[in-house]
Order: C-alpha cells, then structure tokens, then sequence
C-alpha cells in the first residue's frame, strides 16, 4: 500500500527482526514480537499500550507502533516502527529521554517470555475485541462489531445485517 515509517535518525525504533525457525503457524511470529513490543515499552515507559488488529500498538487511540511480517520460503521477517523519542503528529511515542536501542534490548528479552502459541494473551490484549469498526478493503468496506481474533489470527466481524466476517487483512478503523 506504498506506507512509510519514517523517523529523524536515533529518535525512533525502526527494526527487523529475521526468524529462520519458522513455526507452522508463521503469523505466531508477529504476534510474539507485538507481546513483546507491548511488554518492552511497560518496562522502559511504564506505559502498556493495546493491540488494534492486525499490527498496531495504540496508546489512548493514537498509534505508538506498527508492525508487517513477510514470509518467504523458510524465513519470515518481522519489522517494527515504534516511535520512542519523536511522533508525527496525531500519534504517540514513549519519551524523549529513551534510548531506542534500550527498547530493542527489552523486546528481545520480552520476545523470549512470551509463550510459544501466543493466541490467548494476543486476544487479551486486543483492543478491538468488542469495539465498532470499520474494515477498509481495496473493493469496499464492512462497518460492524469486532467480535474476536481466531486461532489463526484472523478478525471476526458481524456487521450491521448480522452477518459473520473472517479477515485476513484489512485496514480497521475503531468507530464510536
């Protein structure tokens, strides 16, 4: 979708992470490296941010974080943006006092903590369980309510017809 994470130079964590184990479930990756995004900056900030479905890190609804996993044969590689010192605007960062690579060193270490299938305490953590959405897909929308995060990481949704949605991608809007 042609998207930028962009920062001023040492201000912001902009990492990727290369896993050559690649578990059966490859999206069990990202979902790991966002528990342990979430516990790094708990531990560095004191701030616990919330999960919005598929790869955000948000903080009293704005974005602290975003998240993108590619697959390719045996690796999959997971990136991380987090803003640590500086924020464009509208959006979180944790505090100009941190050192990025102090956030990385934490996450490494979260990531090691956070269990193997990580799908209950990704569900846990999900903010958008529960909340009104809108699903923006490149041939249209669906607006209802985020009923849960399936097992293999997809989006439950029932609209406003009552009618069930499964989704693998798609950019979420949280509606009030």
């Amino acid at each position: 979708m042609d998207r930028k994470w962009e920062a001023p130079a040492g201000q912001n964590l902009l990492a990727s992470i290369l896993f050559r184990k690649v578990p059966t479930a490859p999206h069990t990756l990202m979902q790991r490296v966002a528990l342990a995004a979430l516990s790094a900056c708990e531990r560095v900030a004191g701030i616990r941010p919330t999960l919005k479905w598929p790869n955000d890190l948000i903080v009293n609804g704005n974005k602290l974080a975003g998240l993108l996993a590619q697959a390719e044969r045996d690796i999959v590689v997971v990136g991380i943006g987090l803003n640590v010192g500086w924020a464009p605007a509208g959006a979180a960062r944790l505090s100009r006092d941190l050192d990025p690579m102090q956030v990385l060193r934490e996450l490494l270490v979260a990531y090691d903590e956070v269990p193997e299938d990580p799908w209950s305490q990704y569900r846990e953590n999900m903010g958008t369980i529960g909340q009104r959405v809108r699903v923006e897909l490149a041939d249209g929308n669906v607006a209802g309510r985020a009923l849960d995060v399936e097992r293999d990481g997809r989006l439950l949704v029932v609209d406003d017809a009552g009618v069930k949605h499964r989704f693998d991608v798609g950019d979420i809007v949280h509606l009030r």
